[in-house]
């Protein structure tokens, strides 16, 4: 489908047509045309007050149910839900059944691309089955495509594992995705640790839990002169080791969950499951430093944390219920109906698209005349409301349904296949 944007504002740092507003024109899945106006018969036209255009976003640690959990999700509707949330990349996470720990469950995915072009790239397990005792064969699964290794929201437990990991994923120039949590202090632990947890006679989870992995994990990246990447890091502190690391030119760089910008462990007052999830929302200062760290480009990347789970799941008593929460169609709307007067859309923009293509060394790319389409079009103005019967992903295990939001994404072009 040949395609035309009328009158969007560009966003893309760096190029000389940055915040710009221009027509595009999009033909056999290239880039056209860029000018002030451009006109072309039989086209698609898109437009709308306030329209904006981006390269595509990309995604890092979206979980998945297929194979093995496709009532949760399947590769289609994950990519659909990635579609409807502007996203034209997702890297999805290897905890799935069979676990993505060797070349084959790599293929399997490579194989099996969705319809609408979204590009579905694999995160390789560290550890078989993700049980942290034996470490997978990463220089096959990096052959047949892997584009960086780590457990998911399993954190690695072993330090020597670790190192290990660290060293192999260096041999191949790929990074490991850690989400650093050390489990013994953590315990069954069920929100963050601190006076709400107290008040409502919950088990929590310290902010120390994170400290003491990131420590650990930063120290083992600066002795294997490895890559990696702190995956939903929560805490202040987290942030202060983080920013340091870089100062001392470690090789770390860090995401966040979308939804530990926006909430802390207040709202948990009313034992909403759909605010469980890890990491755990954490207090007003852990927020404020992650958004502060997301401003200053010590965090790099925003990520959606989207963990599907049945109903069985989630509609239990807040102790029994499941951690986890959708993300991929809300990321966006969210950040931008709650958190505009503090991050800039150029800010919210770069971290939904360089920030994870830089931590997982993939091409950017880029709003010219004769490249490859990969583009998100959005409308940051437009009111609408996340509904149950028109959302994307199987799961429902979302917060925000129902919820009025501002900021929508219109379409996503990827070479010829556009998502409307």
């Amino acid at each position: 489908m040949d395609i035309l944007l009328k009158r969007a504002t560009i966003i893309a740092p760096g190029d000389k047509n940055h915040l710009q507003t221009k027509d595009i024109l999009v033909s056999k899945g290239r880039i056209e045309k860029i000018a002030n106006s451009v006109s072309a018969p039989k086209v698609k036209v898109i437009e709308s007050e306030n329209l904006h255009v981006s390269i595509g976003w990309m995604d890092i640690g979206t979980h998945i149910g297929e194979p093995g959990l496709e009532h949760r999700e399947t590769i289609n509707s994950a990519a659909n839900a990635a579609a409807a949330g502007g996203y034209t990349d997702i890297a999805v996470m290897p905890t799935v059944d069979p676990v993505t720990h060797s070349k084959s469950e790599v293929s399997y995915i490579a194989n099996n691309q969705p319809s609408n072009g979204v590009r579905i790239h694999s995160i390789g397990a560290v550890s078989k089955n993700a049980k942290g005792e034996d470490l997978t064969e990463m220089i096959d699964m990096s052959k047949a495509g892997a584009v960086a290794f780590g457990d998911g929201l399993r954190s690695i437990k072993d330090s020597g594992m670790m190192m290990r990991a660290l060293q192999y994923a260096k041999a191949v120039n790929k990074p490991i995705i850690n989400y650093a949590l050390d489990k013994s202090l953590a315990h069954d632990g069920q929100m963050h640790e601190g006076d709400i947890s107290v008040s409502l006679g919950m088990q929590g989870i310290p902010a120390l839990a994170e400290q003491v992995a990131i420590q650990r994990d930063i120290s083992l990246a600066k002795y294997t002169e490895s890559e990696l990447v702190l995956h939903c890091v929560s805490t202040e502190e987290a942030c202060n080791l983080l920013k340091k690391a870089i100062k001392d030119k470690i090789n770390v760089s860090a995401t966040v969950s979308y939804m530990n910008l926006i909430h802390t462990d207040q709202d948990l007052r009313s034992f909403n499951s759909n605010l469980k999830v890890k990491p755990p929302i954490r207090a007003n200062s852990d927020r404020k430093s992650l958004l502060k760290s997301v401003r200053k480009g010590i965090i790099q990347t925003i990520v959606s944390n989207h963990v599907p789970l049945e109903e069985e799941q989630k509609k239990l008593e807040f102790s029994y219920a499941g951690f986890g929460a959708t993300g991929l169609e809300t990321c966006f709307a969210v950040v931008n109906t709650y958190l505009s007067d503090t991050l800039s859309l150029e800010q919210m923009i770069t971290a939904l698209t360089v920030g994870p293509r830089n931590q997982l060394k993939a091409n950017v790319p880029s709003i010219k005349s004769g490249e490859t389409a990969c583009l998100t079009v959005f409308d940051p103005s437009i009111n609408w409301t996340y509904e149950s019967k028109t959302k994307k992903s199987i799961s429902s295990n979302n917060n925000y349904l129902s919820t009025p939001l501002v900021g929508k994404v219109l379409a996503t072009v990827i070479g010829t296949k556009v998502n409307m």
